[in-house]
């Protein structure tokens, strides 16, 4: 079952899998592949979930603000007049508390994010 479970099996791949299962020295029963067919046939869909929700991180992203301010004046230094990307972002489990997180970006920061992005995009896609 966790064969079946970890490669999401279609009932095709399903039933090419226990047929095989079944002719392997010491191997499953025909009987018993039929209740592993049906019972994942039942519950594929919750056992995928519950894969994901164990293979996750402890926090999920919730919601994601942001704005681009102007830094006008710094203790030790003249005015500046930069502009800076403030990225706020809300992480927690459903039902429990959340925690935030306030990250400041200046213009080479956001574009070095941004060449990021698109690496991870594009893995994304080749996959």
């Amino acid at each position: 079952l966790q064969s079946i479970a970890s490669a999401d099996m279609d009932l095709n791949q399903l039933e090419a899998f226990l047929t095989a299962q079944t002719k392997k020295q010491g191997g499953i029963t025909s009987d018993q592949a039929a209740v592993i067919a049906k019972f994942w046939k039942n519950h594929r869909i919750k056992i995928h979930e519950s894969l994901i929700n164990q293979s996750r991180w402890d926090n999920v992203l919730k919601n994601m603000n942001w704005r681009v301010d102007l830094k006008s004046q710094l203790r030790h230094i003249d005015p500046i007049n930069t502009p800076v990307a403030i990225v706020e972002m809300e992480l927690g489990k459903n039902g429990q508390e959340s925690e935030f997180l306030c990250l400041e970006f200046d213009e080479a920061k956001v574009s070095q994010m941004l060449k990021k992005l698109s690496e991870i995009e594009e893995s994304i896609t080749s996959l």
